[in-house]
């Protein structure tokens, strides 16, 4: 299994988890918000912001909450202003991590983003020490029986897809950022039901981990996934299946 697809499916389980208890509906909204803010509230008109409301819509938000959202970040509504920061920085064997946050105080974020990292033997980075170890990319998953494998392919890479390959039970299809939001809709006009879509950031080198240092990364992922103002983490690590399933038991 590829890094990113182990990395994919402990975030997916991760955000089931997010969801029972709301988190994962205050960083669609902070999304959402800022994407309005920064594109406009036209959701045709403003990709990030179109692909921000798709994501929330499958997570099931009330569409009452989107158009709040939305109507904050274009002023319409009063509402908190968010600052996006980026962080970068070390973990335990060296491995790169990057933290998307979105905050409306830069001094405590920055503050629990550093404990954070130090409490788990890791440390802060410079700009760019760690970023340009990531390339951003499209993965859009499917379930291998919603369609044929050739029949998939053949939507997706006409719609701009660059590569689709079979992980366990689910295709996973990879994409340009700028052709992400075409192929999801290609696939959706369709009817194939998509199990996630996401914009993410894929690390050209991961770092393969094992023993105590694989422990110590996941735990200092999941210790900066759960700050209230972090929307995502990356980390440029790898861990072998059998690994994987060793931490979990």
């Amino acid at each position: 299994m590829s890094g990113h697809s182990k990395w994919a499916t402990i975030k997916r389980a991760k955000g089931k988890a997010d969801a029972a208890k709301g988190k994962l509906f205050n960083r669609l909204i902070r999304e959402i918000t800022i994407a309005a803010r920064m594109g406009g509230g036209d959701v045709d008109a403003n990709p990030r912001l179109r692909s921000a409301v798709s994501s929330a819509r499958a997570a099931n938000m009330p569409n009452k909450n989107v158009d709040t959202a939305i109507q904050k970040g274009t002023g319409q509504l009063e509402g908190v202003s968010y600052e996006e920061i980026l962080f970068e920085g070390y973990g335990p064997g060296g491995v790169a991590v990057l933290i998307e946050s979105m905050t409306d105080n830069r001094n405590r974020t920055v503050a629990e983003v550093r404990h954070a990292l130090t409490k788990h033997g890791g440390n802060l980075g410079t700009t760019n020490s760690v970023a340009y170890m990531f390339k951003s990319k499209g993965i859009i998953r499917v379930s291998k029986d919603a369609m044929g494998e050739e029949e998939l392919m053949e939507i997706a890479i006409e719609a701009g897809a660059e590569d689709l390959l079979l992980d366990g039970d689910e295709y996973e299809i990879s994409t340009p950022p700028d052709t992400f939001e075409a192929v999801r809709e290609a696939l959706e006009k369709t009817g194939v039901e998509i199990a996630s879509a996401e914009l993410t950031k894929i690390a050209d080198n991961p770092v393969s981990v094992e023993g105590d240092t694989a422990a110590k990364v996941l735990r200092l992922i999941d210790m900066l996934d759960e700050l209230d103002d972090t929307q995502n983490v990356y980390g440029a690590f790898d861990i072998s299946d059998e690994e994987m399933e060793r931490l979990r038991g």
